[in-house]
């Protein structure tokens, strides 16, 4: 009797210590913790949330709003809420794969280290896919394309240019760390290249009180700003055969992700892929028309 009792209590601690090895059956089997959503991991390893981080002052990709009317997503640590171009993009990501949606608002310069430090799950912003931004994280898309155009004000000399050439000698900004500052300004001949502005909306503004003469961007960030100010002057080159001359990687935009999250990009690419130009751009349209003027 005291042997099979003596049995008995050495098969319960045997027991007991494989149930604390194995997280006492807290974890999935495939090996992954309890936060798996902070690691990237896809619905079926545990995701629940997707933290997506984007400026929110960057219509009309993103902007903030008081709100949430027409379909706005709350701010992450703010009363705000987000809106936008991008935060439909996540939307589409989240609901097909059951997740739910969390935004975290970052300075531009922020969101690359944000989903390299794991801060983030995911970065959806108007990025370009370069290579170098490639070296830092793993691109899924693209989930737009983005061809670049100018903006001047009405009256001005610029309002009837018909191709870079025209542009010549004038004031201009741009937004810090995009290719339009980096890239597309240089190939004004002697453009006079004033300080890159931190956002978006600063980099209108420059142009909206006469700092510079005309500014450089994509075409939804144009779409949203003759939105938001009447006496602009889009400036599309295209065909002309005196545009600014960029890279597939410079004008396809992109989500990304931490690298070697494998898992997380194949989700997003998933919802991505059977979507085309027209799809991106019909939701683009969408996100322009509910625009607020004033962002």
């Amino acid at each position: 009797m005291k042997k099979a009792i003596s049995l008995f209590l050495v098969l319960t601690l045997i027991c007991s210590f494989a149930a604390l090895l194995s997280g006492c059956g807290s974890e999935p089997a495939d090996g992954s913790s309890a936060n798996a959503e902070s690691a990237g991991a896809p619905a079926e390893t545990g995701r629940s949330v997707l933290r997506v981080a984007m400026e929110c002052a960057y219509a009309p990709y993103n902007w903030s709003q008081p709100t949430d009317a027409d379909g706005a997503v709350p701010i992450s640590g703010s009363a705000d809420y987000a809106n936008g171009y991008d935060v439909m993009i996540a939307k589409k990501i989240c609901e097909a794969n059951g997740w739910d949606l969390e935004i975290v608002r970052l300075d531009w310069d922020s969101l690359i280290p944000a989903v390299q430090s794991g801060q983030v799950d995911a970065v959806i912003a108007g990025q370009s896919m370069t290579a170098q931004r490639a070296e830092q994280v793993d691109f899924a898309g693209p989930y737009l394309y983005a061809t670049i155009v100018c903006l001047t004000k009405k009256g001005s000399d610029l309002e009837n240019a018909k191709g870079i050439s025209d542009l010549a000698g004038h004031s201009c900004t741009s937004q810090l760390s995009t290719i339009w500052y980096d890239n597309c300004l240089p190939q004004v001949e002697n453009a006079d290249i004033r300080s890159g502005r931190e956002s978006a909306p600063l980099m209108l503004t420059a142009l909206e009180t006469g700092e510079v003469d005309f500014v450089c961007c994509d075409m939804p960030t144009a779409q949203g700003a003759l939105k938001a100010y009447s006496d602009f002057v889009l400036l599309d080159f295209a065909g002309s055969g005196d545009d600014f001359t960029v890279s597939d990687e410079e004008i396809n935009i992109g989500i990304s992700v931490q690298k070697g999250n494998t898992e997380l990009l194949d989700a997003i690419n998933a919802v991505l892929e059977p979507m085309g130009r027209d799809d991106f751009n019909a939701l683009m349209a969408e996100a322009v028309s509910i625009q607020p003027i004033g962002d």
